[in-house]
């Protein structure tokens, strides 16, 4: 079939660039840092920008950077009479955007500290839209097993306008699945230039990104990120979401994690958790511990479907790759099951397992912590 629609960006880039190069290098002993946070949809994130005075940003650590705050009636994170909200510096990374200097810092969201009217004094506390912090508060507790967690995270490329997939027909459809997948050429791999543009700006804010490939449902690509320890994962999972957002900006596009964005006889989009532990990675008995990990979380099967992305039944029919979203399977080198083994792993003895249910629309910090919670915290 034929690509029958043109995308434009809104603005010439090329503007934009000429004066970003030129003054790439040279800020004055300032540079900026893009403080970034997650909204109250939970899936939406924001960003906003300030100039700080340090003369090298490399050597900053999250602690180093003074805490902020916006307004949080207007991202569905608190109410107009009460709208501050506190953004605490998590992470850092290289700012692919802007020069060599500034940086992107990962935030979470906490409300301010405020005097009573008994007149005590409530300490800052995480918002009920923040998930890292129990997230957090779980990793902490299995230091010790060093908890390994690689995320394959798909994603779909829409025309901003029309809402359709990029490079299919107007209200029409492509040819039926089959050549789409890790696909070479015009026609099957559909917009490469975002997948690859988005893989060099995530190596160069420093995140683990391991890897791309083209997935099965035409204008579908996946990206992995990992294998990252404790709460790093999810931290560098949504920097990379906000980057993809970034890339998708300049390009006129856009990109949707919903997991099964056209109904019918076509794919939709997951989130597999990769995990390992110290435990599962040591033979001979590690194989045994995987084992023991998949009961218990076949035990809790309900709990964690619950909390594995919104619109995840849409996906999980059983069909195109995806169990049951009602009952759990697992077993070796089974792509239809809720969990699947590697085949080397009964030979190796040890190794890691994919959990294939979370949906691409997944939050990564209550994914890693209820695999964690369910596997070594009981």
């Amino acid at each position: 079939y034929m690509v029958d629609q043109e995308v434009r960006p809104l603005m010439d880039p090329t503007i934009t660039w000429r004066f970003m190069d030129k003054f790439a290098t040279d800020t004055f002993g300032k540079f900026v840092a893009e403080y970034v946070w997650i909204d109250g949809t939970g899936q939406n994130m924001r960003s906003k920008g300030r100039t700080l005075n340090y003369k090298s940003a490399k050597t900053l650590k999250p602690a180093d950077l003074p805490n902020w705050q916006f307004d949080g009636s207007s991202t569905g994170q608190a109410p107009g009479y009460d709208s501050e909200v506190t953004l605490v510096p998590r992470a850092i990374y290289r700012d692919p955007f802007r020069g060599p200097n500034d940086i992107l810092v990962l935030c979470d969201c906490y409300e301010p500290a405020k005097i009573l009217e008994d007149g005590t004094t409530q300490k800052m506390r995480p918002i009920p839209s923040n998930t890292r912090a129990a997230c957090a508060e779980v990793m902490k507790k299995v230091e010790a097993e060093e908890p390994w967690f690689g995320i394959e995270q798909e994603y779909t490329l829409l025309n901003a306008t029309t809402k359709w997939p990029l490079g299919w027909p107007k209200g029409g459809y492509p040819a039926p699945q089959g050549p789409y997948y890790c696909s070479v050429g015009s026609g099957v791999a559909i917009a490469r230039d975002v997948c690859e543009v988005h893989y060099r700006c995530c190596m160069y804010a420093g995140l683990e990104i391991s890897g791309i490939n083209g997935e099965v449902l035409p204008s579908q690509w996946e990206y992995q990120i990992g294998p990252c320890t404790g709460i790093k994962s999810g931290d560098q999972m949504w920097m990379s979401r906000y980057i993809m957002h970034r890339v998708c900006e300049i390009f006129g596009v856009e990109c949707t994690f919903d997991p099964k964005p056209i109904p019918g006889d076509w794919n939709g989009s997951g989130g597999h958790a990769n995990y390992s532990t110290k435990s599962t990675r040591t033979p001979p008995n590690g194989w045994n511990t995987i084992k023991e990990y998949c009961e218990k979380l076949g035990k809790r099967h309900a709990v964690h479907m619950a909390a594995y992305g919104e619109g995840n039944e849409r996906r999980m029919t059983g069909l195109h790759e995806t169990s049951s979203m009602d009952s759990f399977a697992w077993g070796v080198a089974n792509r239809g099951c809720s969990i699947r083994v590697g085949r080397m792993v009964p030979v190796d003895k040890c190794g890691y397992y994919e959990d294939r249910r979370p949906a691409s629309n997944l939050d990564p910090y209550v994914v890693t912590r209820l695999l964690v919670e369910t596997t070594l915290l009981n």
